[in-house]
């Protein structure tokens, strides 16, 4: 099938990383290329707003298509695979889980997953992470990094109440976001650990300068603390973000953060959101958009 009839696509060049302590092998060099999704809230449940829910499967599909066909390094979704009923029960959103990651496993590659607060409706963390699968990992975890090509890559949970207590069962207030402590530590490690450019996922937002303070809600509260990691490392290029379901862009102290769009608002195949990241020998980052995601010139 020629996916080009029905999907449109766009090219963003996003940024010219500045990270000259890394060392970078220049015979065996690796590019990367991987695809993002996030927010598709699958659930099946008459629409509420603007979000429909039953519809993220298809939009899911087109999207798994596109990836084969593509044959992307690996493809990764940056939170809230799931929603829940109304009214919530955790059967249902069980089955909801269980229905969208059959649909997700038809990707030919490695698959990952990021989890966001809506992962946490009805169901545990424990739950969640008991029905999916990370490539190579032989029980899902929340958080986690794992390398590709000539790549770093770590996914960050923080999907923790300001007290460190993980959402459970819908017992959360998604403005009430945090990264704990013992995370924040490993997270430094491992960039530490791992002298590769690297890319981190999280499905809240990390950027929070670049808001005014009303948006702050997206952000954990200690938001502050990850991006001194990141930036003290010297090796991360730029992070991935979902859950402000109109994306966003920022860049910060030579750092990208990129907010992708939400898969779960709009009816149609032509409100779905999805990429294609592209990072090569140079360090630049290309986006190459799909139906609704839209081109931009940040630099």
């Amino acid at each position: 099938m020629n996916r080009r009839k029905f999907v449109e696509t766009t090219v963003t060049l996003i940024a010219a990383a500045p990270f000259t302590g890394l060392t970078l092998p220049t015979k065996k060099f690796k590019p990367v290329r991987f695809g993002i999704i996030t927010d598709i809230h699958y659930a099946d449940r008459t629409p509420n707003i603007n979000r429909y829910y039953k519809e993220s499967l298809a939009k899911v599909r087109e999207c798994v298509d596109l990836m084969n066909e593509q044959r992307v390094d690996f493809l990764i979704e940056i939170g809230d695979l799931k929603d829940e009923g109304n009214p919530p029960r955790e059967a249902d959103t069980l089955r909801f889980l269980s229905t969208i990651e059959n649909e997700f496993k038809r990707f030919k590659g490695p698959l990952y997953h990021v989890l966001g607060n809506h992962d946490h409706d009805s169901i545990s963390k424990q739950q969640f992470l008991d029905g999916v699968s990370n490539y190579n990992f032989p029980k899902a975890r929340n958080y986690y990094s794992f390398n590709k090509g000539s790549f770093h890559f770590v996914v960050l949970d923080a999907n923790y109440t300001s007290e460190g207590k993980a959402y459970d069962h819908g017992n959360f207030d998604w403005k009430d976001s945090h990264i704990p402590d013992d995370q924040l530590m490993w997270f430094k490690k491992d960039l530490n650990d791992h002298k590769r450019p690297t890319i981190v996922f999280v499905h809240q937002q990390l950027d929070t300068p670049g808001f005014e303070d009303s948006h702050k809600i997206y952000c954990p509260d200690n938001a502050d603390m990850a991006r001194k990691i990141i930036e003290d490392s010297g090796n991360v290029i730029g992070v991935f973000q979902g859950h402000y379901h109109p994306g966003s862009f920022n860049k910060i102290n030579n750092i990208y953060y990129y907010t992708l769009k939400a898969v779960i608002e709009g009816s149609g195949p032509e409100n779905n959101n999805y990429a294609i990241v592209e990072i090569g020998k140079d360090l630049q980052t290309y986006i190459k958009g799909f139906r609704n995601t839209q081109s931009q010139n940040p630099l």
